[in-house]
């Protein structure tokens, strides 16, 4: 455990009302931002009160769970919202395999949000003014292999199509990565920015250099009630109109794609149904077009029975079939044997909590681990016993055109 402030004594934390402050990432600083926002709202911050590395194991989410527990219930605080969001708050990063160290906690400095036409500030400790600079743009950006070349990947999928083939698993999920170097340090605020204006529908993110913007929502907890988003199964939008259509109709009635959708739902549904009193799942899937891609997409609710903080759900989910694999276990060892590389936080839960136990987590998608002027791309794919290695490597090459847009614009 790392703390950079804030061990000794209690956090003083106020939260105000404040007047819209237009365009979130606009009042950025340009150091280490954090930021979770769709559709314009949400929340961003700056600064560091608190920064927890997380000790890896399988009870990782409960230790994170009660040491801000610990944290928030003895800060002081003067909340005059009294929001999802407002007074203290903790932004989260976990790696995707549990054993893996680099999951972090970072409670904010300074924090601005805006959600349902309200707008508040809250400050952690002394209020801090930094500097608004311009934005930077990284100039000519270079890529190279990540761990696998895109042959070595395709034989990968291969190898794994031949294991679910024989009966050892139903479904995996292989990520590749691409290595990317800028000219000049890239400055999270403007991938944000681009994220934000081309893929308004996703969650936009950022937290301890992660960056990205994701389609999918693993859970979000207001008091007792729970949403989830499951998408699985994917194609890449049309050249025109029609060929879009065409592409959307032979992805719902694709077997592969259909099958695919179905695991994902069903390690959802049992995930969440011992926390929930109620859960409602529809039946049929429908289409989720984004500016790059088309997904099946299953919206799911849910009343939670026994209180459950939102790190408690997103325990239970964690991973979920559309980002592990079917049956976990035997998912996850075909991942660790065949994809060669580690994930870090691509594919884990990414988000933020508040002291109610509410908050908002995603799967980390279409993402990029940003150093200086560096950046580490990740795009995964659904593998199935049909799978077919090229189309497979096509699907990852155009999820990795979201965050190659975000770094060239």
């Amino acid at each position: 455990m790392s703390v950079a402030l804030g061990s000794t004594r209690p956090l003083v934390v106020t939260t105000t009302p404040v007047d819209d402050p237009g365009d979130l990432f606009a009042r950025l600083p340009e150091t280490a931002p954090y930021a979770w926002v769709r559709h314009g709202e949400g929340l961003v911050a700056w600064g560091e009160a608190i920064r927890l590395a997380v000790p890896p194991g399988p009870r990782r989410f409960d230790w994170a769970r009660d040491r801000l527990s610990d944290l928030f219930g003895e800060a002081h605080v003067d909340d005059d919202v009294t929001a999802p969001g407002s007074g203290p708050v903790a932004f989260g990063s976990f790696t995707f395999d549990p054993e893996a160290h680099g999951s972090v906690l970072v409670v904010p400095q300074t924090i601005l949000a805006r959600r349902d036409g309200r707008a508040w500030l809250t400050t952690v400790g002394e209020r801090r003014l930094d500097a608004v600079t311009p934005l930077r743009t990284p100039g000519r950006i270079r890529y190279g292999d990540g761990s696998l070349t895109a042959p070595e990947w395709e034989h990968a999928v291969a190898r794994a199509v031949r294991r679910i083939r024989s009966g050892h698993l139903e479904k995996t999920v292989l990520a590749r990565d691409l290595a990317a170097v800028a000219e000049r340090p890239i400055d999270v605020r403007l991938l944000l920015a681009r994220l934000a204006g081309r893929y308004p529908e996703c969650y936009t993110f950022s937290c301890a250099g992660l960056v990205g913007a994701t389609p999918e929502l693993l859970v979000r907890r207001t008091g007792e009630t729970i949403e989830s988003l499951v998408l699985a199964g994917t194609i890449p939008r049309g050249a025109d109109q029609a060929d879009d259509v065409a592409r959307g109709t032979a992805l719902f009635t694709s077997e592969k794609n259909r099958h695919e959708h179905a695991c994902a739902v069903a390690s959802v549904r049992e995930a969440l149904d011992p926390l929930c009193a109620e859960l409602k799942i529809p039946e049929e899937p429908e289409l989720l077009v984004l500016s790059n891609v088309q997904h099946l997409a299953s919206p799911v609710s849910g009343r939670l029975s026994d209180g459950a903080s939102v790190l408690d759900v997103v325990a239970a989910m964690h991973p979920t079939a559309a980002v592990g694999g079917t049956p976990t276990g035997a998912a996850l060892g075909v991942i660790r044997e065949l994809e060669g590389m580690d994930r870090a936080g691509y594919a884990g839960p990414v988000g933020w909590i508040d002291a109610r136990g509410d908050g908002e987590w995603g799967i980390a998608l279409r993402c990029a681990q940003i150093e200086g002027s560096t950046a580490r791309l990740f795009a995964g794919c659904g593998i199935m016993g049909d799978s077919d290695p090229a189309s497979e490597l096509a699907e990852a090459e155009a999820k990795l055109r979201v965050m190659q847009y975000a770094l060239e614009g």
